[in-house]
């Protein structure tokens, strides 16, 4: 039996990007169990899931393997993500967060979230092959 799980895409009436994003927690299970914790459904700070919409993010996801994480976060095409994360950064409770996760990132403390989360390059994209006429 597959161990995958499928997880719903919104959609949207108007065109989207797609960041990617990667971060590395320190290797430490209890961590990680008390980091899975402060993002489980309502734990976030309501301050923080508001800012995160107010500079215009549709939708974010963050996946973990390992102590490895990856962040997908998807926003309107026009939008400006340089001043976007920097408009977030000055929101309310923003640094605070940042802050109350550091203990858990194998990262820079001091560092925003823009900064410690790295951007991740996609190598493949499936519309991007020809499949030379192949019928399957």
């Amino acid at each position: 039996m597959s161990q995958l799980i499928p997880y719903p895409v919104a959609k949207h009436d108007f065109p989207t990007k797609l960041y990617v994003r990667t971060l590395t927690l320190r290797p430490d299970s209890k961590l990680i169990a008390a980091y899975r914790l402060r993002h489980a459904p309502g734990n976030v700070w309501p301050e923080i899931v508001a800012g995160i919409k107010s500079v215009g993010i549709l939708e974010m996801d963050i996946y973990i393997f390992g102590n490895q994480l990856m962040m997908t976060v998807e926003v309107p095409a026009d939008l400006d993500w340089d001043a976007a994360m920097e408009r977030l950064a000055t929101l309310p409770r923003q640094q605070e967060w940042e802050e109350y996760m550091a203990e858990f990132q194998d990262t820079d403390p001091k560092a925003t979230a823009a900064a410690k989360w790295q951007p991740m390059e996609r190598m493949f994209h499936l519309g991007d092959q020809n499949d030379n006429g192949l019928k399957y």
